[in-house]
């Protein structure tokens, strides 16, 4: 429906080259429309000075997520994605670590130095992202983080290469 009559398609956390897949593929049938559509992605960033500490907060959020909670999201989940037309839905390949963001926000691994985090989102907007939907553990903290210390890199790696900034 979303190459129909879409201006966004939002969809869940994933790899670049899942994205990547999904970017084709909303857009080839909204081409075959007559129709453009914008593609939105959850993420879920956690910038740190080292990648090691930023694995730290992500082991630490999944080991605090209450598995009951977790689970039974997931198994909703599935359970009406087998209604889809895929019969199988958005969260049929997710994991229970996965499921801790609700939306695979970690799938698209913004979880780095960064350095590293700048580097993904440039390749995911090369992949054809025009939005990051962005969550953080400590909003107001990590935000101004993200501002002073991720978005300067974004920023230069797209001159560097050519590309306008959209963040």
């Amino acid at each position: 429906m979303a190459a129909r009559v879409s201006d966004w398609y939002f969809t869940n956390g994933n790899t670049v080259e899942g994205i990547k897949a999904q970017v084709d593929d909303i857009r080839a049938k909204a081409a075959a429309n007559g129709h453009t559509v914008k593609v939105g992605v959850n993420a879920f960033i956690i910038a740190r000075e080292t990648e090691a500490e930023a694995r730290a907060v992500l082991a630490e959020i999944i080991d605090k997520a209450d598995p009951e909670a977790v689970n039974a999201f997931g198994d909703a989940a599935r359970q009406a994605g087998k209604a889809s037309p895929e019969g199988e839905g958005n969260w049929a390949r997710s994991t229970f670590e996965d499921l801790v963001q609700y939306n695979d926000g970690f799938k698209t691994d913004l979880i780095g130095t960064p350095r590293q985090i700048a580097e993904r989102i440039v390749a995911l907007k090369a992949a054809g992202v025009d939005l990051i939907l962005s969550a953080f553990l400590h909003f107001q903290e990590e935000v101004e983080y993200f501002g002073e210390h991720v978005l300067p890199i974004v920023r230069d790696l797209e001159r560097d290469s050519g590309q306008a900034s959209g963040l």
